[in-house]
């Protein structure tokens, strides 16, 4: 009896013989087909695009926020609605129970409003749609010994485990995002002078980080030994053909491996690679070093992110408990076994 995994491996590698015997491009993952909303909702959708665009939204939010109006005309027009004119609150209920991602709402509800301040709608349908705030959770991290036993467990003698390797220090030496730990290029790599300089794919902003010395050979020892000879200029690769660069998902599947390999309990606990960018932030943090210098060495421009920083700083948060008061009426009774 074969598992679920291995026939899935055995489906893949036939779908990509199947297209390359067809002559199609070759390609990673297959992607669902594109389900288009009825054209006469077509318009709404460029029109709310272009407005993420001018408002200086960047290309990946703009996308995000098209996928989500998307879906949501789609459903509109699966429950009935024919046309814009159409468009009322029964309608738009309907539509908003079918959605799964509440994370949408506020798109939703923004998309709705920009559509009625410019007279696409008679009506502001924005103010029936529920508000939806999702609970942000301490940072997930790993004490220092955990991140230390991590990093020894990865095996160093394989082409795999070089690469793994460097991957994982960029993470928890440096707080690199896996985002960018998938992208880095040869470019982004001064060996001379020892430093990382890169855009940062998710903010856009440059940032410079110094290339440490374990860090330094960890690199060395992948490219010299383990690098397949491919032609693309990114520095981390797929070990097998076609050799494309990395994917996120390929880290954190590495990351989980050696998390479990190293006997580190991640059964309750996250365990991708964005944990070890927390841990070194609250490594640092507890070593007293000012929160401004952290968000700088973490690459965040929004001033507001040390609030979440201070979340992990339990040592300093103790200083500035509130003691427990004193029970008193009926719950003071009540443990008192008299209610």
């Amino acid at each position: 009896m074969y598992s679920a995994g291995y026939l899935q491996y055995i489906k893949t590698v036939l779908r990509r013989l199947n297209e390359l015997y067809s002559g199609f491009d070759y390609s990673q993952i297959k992607k669902p087909p594109i389900v288009s909303p009825p054209s006469q909702f077509t318009g709404l959708l460029e029109l709310y695009t272009n407005f993420c665009k001018n408002m200086g939204n960047k290309e990946n939010t703009t996308k995000k926020k098209t996928k989500f109006c998307h879906d949501f005309l789609c459903h509109i027009a699966k429950v009935g609605c024919r046309n814009i004119g159409e468009i009322n609150s029964k309608y738009i209920c309907k539509a908003i129970v079918k959605i799964g991602n509440k994370d949408s709402y506020a798109v939703i509800r923004s998309f709705l409003g920009y559509l009625f301040e410019n007279g696409t709608l008679h009506n502001d349908f924005s103010c029936i749609i529920p508000k939806y705030r999702r609970p942000i959770p301490l940072p997930t991290t790993y004490t220092h010994d955990e991140i230390i036993r991590l990093e020894n467990t990865v095996d160093r003698t394989t082409r795999t485990g070089k690469r793994n390797y460097a991957i994982i220090l960029l993470a928890s030496r440096l707080g690199m995002r896996s985002g960018d730990i998938a992208g880095i290029t040869f470019d982004n790599i001064d060996f001379e002078h020892c430093s990382i300089t890169l855009i940062q794919s998710k903010t856009g902003q440059p940032l410079s980080l110094p290339l440490l010395p374990e860090i330094r050979e960890a690199l060395q020892d992948y490219m010299w030994y383990a690098r397949p000879n491919a032609k693309n200029n990114y520095l981390f690769i797929q070990a097998k053909a076609p050799f494309e660069k990395i994917t996120t998902s390929i880290i954190r599947y590495a990351l989980t491996k050696v998390f479990n390999s190293a006997g580190i309990d991640i059964s309750s606990k996250k365990h991708g690679p964005h944990t070890l960018r927390s841990s070194m932030a609250s490594s640092m943090v507890n070593s007293d070093i000012p929160y401004n210098i952290v968000r700088k060495v973490l690459g965040h421009t929004d001033p507001q992110s040390i609030k979440r920083y201070a979340k992990v700083d339990i040592e300093n948060l103790r200083l500035h408990a509130i003691d427990v008061p004193a029970p008193s009426g009926t719950f003071a009774a009540f443990l008192q076994g008299r209610v």
